[in-house]
């Protein structure tokens, strides 16, 4: 039954592993690489790497950033540095499923809203602060 459970959970999440899987898919032919870790997918490097360095919001970009059960990093070493911290967020897209993009953008707008940074001040990234820094500890 355990087989069912995966099944279910990952037709759950699938909306928003398959927005990660047209990233990593167009990033593949300008020199992306991919692996299996830990139950995800992992993609890194080539466009890939520019596009995190260059293309987010962030000051001095991302490195990695996760979409369902799809995990998109600089290279393979900037991924074992965040790789429990991107584990939190897939947790998160698999327990909010298709929800998880929208309430994601959401409480970015509403930690603006409230003063704080839109990234920091994101409760789906404190939860993922708290849980890799305790880690780390």
């Amino acid at each position: 039954m355990r087989w069912l459970w995966v099944m279910v959970r990952t037709l759950w999440v699938l909306p928003t592993t398959a927005v990660g899987l047209v990233l990593a898919l167009i990033a593949t032919p300008f020199g992306a690489r991919w692996q299996w870790r830990l139950g995800v997918i992992e993609v890194y490097g080539g466009l890939l790497a520019w596009l995190l360095e260059h293309g987010t919001l962030l000051q001095g970009g991302a490195l990695a950033i996760t979409f369902g059960e799809v995990i998109l990093g600089r290279s393979p070493a900037a991924l074992d540095l965040c790789r429990e911290h991107e584990h939190v967020h897939v947790r998160q897209a698999r327990r909010w499923g298709p929800l998880f993009l929208p309430a994601y953008v959401i409480a970015s707008v509403i930690a603006k809203l409230r003063g704080d940074d839109m990234y920091r001040g994101n409760v789906f990234e404190r939860e993922a602060f708290a849980v890799s820094d305790a880690r780390k500890k």
